[in-house]
């Protein structure tokens, strides 16, 4: 493998645009996936059989929609989605037209890891709460989301993590980004430099997540 800074210096502009259109994608998916995947994961959570809002319906179709979404590779999702993303954006090409396939991969993976996260409460608590009389409402914002607030957090950097690696597989077919780059100045060139700079500049932005949701989750974790 031959390396050429030189290529390197030539594509910086290039570079740095790609990085924040990475920043951009997993920001905007990430605010989606908070957004709407966390009331979709209480209500798969709380509708559960012996929980304070049992709705066995409720529960079967929204986690069938849920699994169904997290079956379907990200690649095809994009291609499945463009309809939609033509209709939201104006366009399928682009970080922003990327950032509508992105929040729909995003909302039931964190969704999912909500419903975990509040499964690992102690049953005790939430009864406890029930049995005073508390309304569901103040049960989810007294009880639950303080109780689970760790594993949620957690969940935001797990979700991120993997917003990366799929902004990066949005380059693919014109998604902008850091994987966009990869693929034009490097894959297509043949340019081992740049293959090897961007997945340093990937690597480094995982690590640099994880250690800030890990920071921040040890930081509430009250237990």
């Amino acid at each position: 493998m031959m390396f050429d800074f030189s290529s390197v210096i030539e594509i910086l502009p290039d570079l740095n645009k790609s990085f924040f259109q990475t920043l951009y994608m997993v920001g905007v998916s990430l605010a989606a996936a908070i957004v709407v995947g966390l009331p979709i994961g209480i209500v798969l959570f709380v509708t559960d059989r012996g929980l304070f809002l049992e709705n066995v319906a409720v529960k079967n179709i929204l986690g069938f929609v849920v699994n169904m979404i997290r079956s379907i590779p990200f690649i095809i999702l994009m291609v499945l989605l463009f309809p939609l993303t033509k209709m939201i954006t104006g366009t399928t090409i682009g970080p922003t037209a990327a950032s509508v396939s992105l929040s729909v991969a995003a909302i039931p993976f964190f969704a999912r890891l909500v419903e975990q996260a509040l499964r690992e409460i102690d049953k005790g608590v939430i009864e406890a709460a029930v049995s005073i009389g508390a309304t569901p409402w103040m049960i989810i914002k007294d009880v639950l989301l303080p109780e689970a607030k760790p594993g949620i957090i957690q969940g935001i950097n797990i979700t991120a993590i993997s917003l990366v690696a799929y902004s990066a597989m949005a380059g693919i077919i014109g998604g902008g980004g850091i994987g966009d780059l990869a693929i034009r100045f490097g894959y297509n060139r043949y340019d081992d430099t740049i293959m090897f700079t961007t997945v340093v500049i990937l690597i480094c932005l995982v690590q640099l997540i994880q250690y800030g949701g890990d920071f921040i989750a040890k930081k509430v974790d009250k237990r």
